[in-house]
């Protein structure tokens, strides 16, 4: 792939991870708020191992991206 590609497939990369960083900050507030009215946070908890997963997969794949254009 040129620079060029790379440098979109980067661009795309650091949007997927800003997403994902507003989706794990708000399923944090979500399971706040659930605790602090005595309500079950399990599958909240859940939600937020599956978004930080996507996120660290998101952060290794920028990661190789930059590697290529280094």
């Amino acid at each position: 792939m040129d620079h060029n590609q790379e440098r979109r497939h980067l661009a795309q990369a650091s949007q997927h991870i800003a997403q994902a960083q507003v989706y794990v900050a708000r399923q944090r507030v979500i399971i706040d708020r659930l605790a602090a009215i005595g309500l079950p946070t399990d599958d909240a908890l859940a939600t937020l191992a599956a978004f930080e997963g996507t996120l660290q997969a998101f952060e290794r794949h920028r990661a190789m991206i930059l590697a290529v254009l280094a």
